[in-house]
């Protein structure tokens, strides 16, 4: 075969994903290695990780124990194939996880995506209404500005315009709560906002629309991540929780970004009290690594399942790596290092410190709000007289190419999630640098 007519580092093949693709391709931003705090660029600077990846390094990169549980994983069993088979590993997982996880919510279900375990968590929903002879519960209800993920499900149930407006009609009977975010009432909140938590009474409109009998489940993010960090207002996530379990309509909690300590608990749950029926995850579970998601399930939703002729599976559901070896010994060996170094605890004795840092921004250039919560925080910016999402691609190239930094940015906010692992000092490294991208593109 004859040599292809080719450049071997071409940047025309890869279509990048939630990327302005010819943009970037005129100012490539290329990392290339990572350790610690800090990614290694092509040309050998080191760039500040001021968002832990896309919120999923919480343990900092390149750690040692999580590096040669894969590689000997990968030496012993590169694959063991999950439908009527199963690998050890996968099994100690999941006693690892519920353990972790409130309540009762001790059966795990494996995926690879946080798009993927919120498409099994939609799915176990309505199958277990069906189980339970309410076939009829087939309505989703998620919330706007809400982002769960990619997939039919998650974009139907998510709530991001830009995310949806492309792909048509998308699942039927889906409907919507409100964003609980109000920027008159309540810009610069630290924390929970005071303002908004009779804001998740709107669910009870929507049931008096509906009939609760047509609902399956209600979605959402304890702390909307990807829209740019929205917390919720104190007393809206226990008050969603009382209003679905009076009506019998599954909560879900898409813990994605807020699960394995970004709030200072292995699960966001916890921190409000709240034993949800289903929890998804992902990012965090295997620090990044190696990619792995599922959902937490309560044993009631399990046990409705278990009917049946023994010999039939009782859920037509999984994906061909769900519980892969990398992906299990990947996770046991983040899991292990959370414990070790008491993480999620660390976490939640930084948030104050954290806030103080991010609040201390307030008055630089274009700042019109920050929302800093746990050991992740939102700011956003005035959007440029050209254009939404203008200043904020000028804070990407700035950071990237000038600060050293690298940050999520989402239109025009910042989104600042340092690894769990950063100390005061290299908070303030992230703060100041921050602080420099604003001044320059103001």
């Amino acid at each position: 075969m004859a040599p292809q007519d080719t450049k071997p580092n071409s940047l025309n093949s890869y279509w990048l994903p939630f990327t302005a693709n010819r943009a970037f391709k005129k100012r490539p931003r290329i990392l290339k290695a990572a350790e610690g705090l800090y990614f290694t660029s092509d040309d050998n600077r080191k760039i500040l990780d001021g968002s832990s990846g896309l919120f999923c390094v919480n343990a900092g990169h390149g750690r040692r124990p999580i590096v040669e549980a894969i590689k000997a994983a990968a030496e012993t069993l590169d694959f063991a194939p999950p439908f009527q088979y199963a690998q050890p590993g996968a099994f100690e997982l999941a006693e690892r996880l519920a353990l972790l996880a409130p309540g009762d919510l001790d059966h795990v279900l494996l995926a690879n995506s946080g798009s993927e375990a919120v498409d099994t968590a939609l799915k176990v929903a309505l199958s277990f209404h069906r189980a339970k002879g309410d076939g009829q519960r087939t309505r989703f209800i998620g919330r706007t500005r809400g982002y769960h993920g990619v997939g039919f499900g998650g974009i139907s149930v998510g709530g991001m315009v830009a995310n949806r407006k492309a792909y048509g009609n998308m699942l039927g009977g889906v409907d919507h709560l409100a964003t609980t975010y109000n920027r008159e009432k309540q810009a610069f909140s630290v924390g929970e906002p005071e303002w908004g938590g009779h804001l998740a009474d709107e669910l009870g409109d929507l049931i008096a629309l509906h009939g609760a009998e047509t609902i399956a489940a209600v979605i959402v993010e304890p702390t909307a991540g990807s829209t740019g960090c929205l917390p919720p207002p104190k007393g809206y996530l226990e008050r969603l929780r009382a209003i679905t379990e009076q009506h019998g309509i599954l909560l879900i909690f898409d813990e994605v970004i807020t699960g394995f300590g970004r709030l200072g608990y292995a699960f966001a749950a916890e921190r409000y009290g709240i034993v949800p029926d289903m929890i998804t995850f992902a990012k965090g579970v295997t620090n990044g690594s190696v990619p792995m998601s599922g959902v937490m399930i309560r044993s009631g939703i399990h046990d409705a399942h278990m009917s049946g002729p023994e010999h039939v599976p009782e859920m037509f559901h999984g994906y061909t790596y769900s519980g892969h070896p990398l992906a299990t010994a990947a996770a046991l060996a983040t899991l292990e290092l959370y414990a070790e170094e008491d993480l999620f605890a660390r976490s939640g004795q930084k948030e104050a410190m954290f806030a103080d840092a991010m609040m201390s921004l307030r008055e630089a250039p274009n700042v019109v709000d920050i929302r800093p919560i746990g050991m992740m925080c939102g700011i956003d910016l005035r959007p440029q007289d050209d254009g939404i999402g203008k200043r904020g691609y000028r804070a990407i190239e700035e950071s990237f190419h000038n600060q050293d930094l690298y940050v999520r940015v989402t239109a025009d906010t910042l989104i600042i999630a340092p690894p769990l692992i950063a100390e005061e000092s290299d908070i303030g490294k992230v703060r100041d640098r921050i602080d420099r991208v604003l001044t320059a593109v103001a």
